[in-house]
């Protein structure tokens, strides 16, 4: 069976059901900090797409909203959608669970790839005279 989620003692049910500032009360320092002092106009548009998005999705259509706002803090209103979220060079989907409640958009679009170094070339080095050649 799997396990319940809760964030702060508190279910998804129960969180949804909240006003914006009985939930601000429960998030980390950071993010508390972020929210009281407003939202961004561009964080703004992006609630409002979500709050459609999500009207569709119940309605049974297949919605995703494309977004460059990786500062944006996920809200138990946005559970369940997915959001294109931009790394710099793409859009990366994000599909919002329970349990990404109170982090940030950016953090499920990793920025940078991950490097792997194949085999030198003909020439890069002193050492590649060495590399038997194919």
């Amino acid at each position: 069976m799997p396990k319940e989620f809760k964030y702060r003692g508190y279910d998804l049910a129960n969180l949804q059901g909240m006003s914006m500032d009985e939930f601000i009360d429960l998030l980390p320092a950071r993010q508390r900090r972020s929210l009281q002092r407003g939202l961004t106009p561009e964080q703004r548009i992006l609630l409002e797409k979500t709050r459609t998005a999500k009207e569709s999705v119940e309605n049974g259509a297949t919605v995703t909203v494309k977004t460059h706002v990786r500062d944006m803090i996920i809200l138990p209103e946005m559970v369940g959608i997915t959001i294109n979220v931009h790394n710099g060079k793409e859009f990366l989907p994000v599909v919002v669970k329970p349990e990404m409640i109170g982090h940030y958009l950016g953090e499920f679009a990793i920025t940078n790839k991950i490097v792997r170094h194949g085999t030198p070339g003909i020439g890069a080095s002193r050492s590649s005279m060495y590399v038997p050649l194919k």
